[in-house]
């Protein structure tokens, strides 16, 4: 309708624009002067900035006044990070047709370490199910630092001031249960998949984490199911069984048997959710777990890093 949201692409009009004419049109209105002053810039210097990033500036403000121009655009928004770019935009459609137009920028949410919040090294956490598994949304927001817990719950959930306030101050009495961030796991991951993907995602949490023994044996399928890597071990090379040391540094788990032994002594190693306590385990037939036609286990590093070893 008239008011529906409207998508560009600005390679549309930047892509053939050429460099004469955009220096010309755009580059001839602003000083380096003004471009040195802007927070962005300023900060980079001593660091060191490339043209491209300088040049940048000038680029969204091209931007904003095309689609002034083309759309009748008066507000731009954006994280305040692009205050130095949209103000630039500002000024250069005063400059070109002597209006005001606007501009609106947000904080920025960064965690307690400084890091702008949702960059992480495995990349971006997505919305979309294809690119970010219900399971890892929701240990995304499980694995939450707890000084970031207070501004995450007021920001992703809709928990009134005094909820969140009896969460934080739980939590803090106990921060071992983790009650802030189950609480906000639950939360996001059932607004944004739903109540069954949700169960899913905790089903596969508790398999991987709290199953063991006879409970991960009822949860294989559930394991099977989960995004992990994967290692494949023939059967005749599994033969009557391997040790549990080789398995670690063929998973990738450890870079060497010396590590996998010391790993074990300091109990930082899991095989389906249960500790492994002795360096000379061996993983035979009856370890393996069976679910849709397959055979294998969980080894597990820590609290993140897990890998599925598959007999074939």
């Amino acid at each position: 309708g008239p008011r529906g949201a409207r998508m560009f692409n600005n390679a549309d009009w930047l892509r053939d624009l050429p460099l004469l004419e955009f220096l010309r049109d755009t580059g001839k209105h602003f000083t380096i002067s003004y471009m040195l002053h802007k927070e962005s810039v300023r900060n980079r210097m001593e660091t060191g900035i490339s043209f491209t990033e300088f040049a940048y500036m000038l680029v969204q403000a091209h931007d904003y006044e095309h689609l002034h121009r083309l759309e009748g655009c008066e507000l731009q928004m954006g994280g305040s990070d692009q205050w130095g770019n949209i103000t630039a935009g500002i000024e250069l459609v005063g400059r070109k047709h002597g209006v005001e137009v606007h501009g609106l920028t947000v904080p920025l949410l960064t965690t307690a370490t400084g890091a702008k919040f949702g960059k992480s090294e495995d990349g971006n956490v997505w919305l979309d199910p294809a690119r970010t598994s219900p399971y890892k949304f929701y240990q995304f927001w499980l694995n939450q630092d707890d000084r970031d817990l207070e501004r995450l719950l007021m920001t992703f959930t809709f928990l009134s001031m005094p909820e969140v306030a009896a969460i934080v101050g739980e939590h803090a009495r106990a921060p071992e249960k983790r009650l802030g961030q189950k609480t906000l796991a639950e939360d996001v991951t059932r607004r944004v998949h739903g109540d069954e993907a949700l169960a899913r995602a905790q089903q596969a949490a508790a398999a991987l984490f709290q199953g063991g023994g006879a409970e991960a044996r009822r949860g294989g399928e559930t394991l099977l199911a989960i995004e992990m890597p994967e290692v494949v071990i023939t059967a005749a090379e599994f033969g009557a069984g391997l040790p549990v040391v080789d398995l670690l540094v063929r998973a990738g788990l450890a870079s060497s048997k010396g590590e996998a032994r010391r790993g074990i002594e300091g109990k930082g190693y899991y095989l389906d959710a249960e500790a492994v306590t002795d360096v000379a385990a061996r993983l035979g037939d009856g370890d393996l777990l069976e679910a849709g036609g397959r055979r294998f286990v969980v080894l597990r590093k820590g609290k993140k890093n897990y890998v599925r070893v598959v007999v074939r």
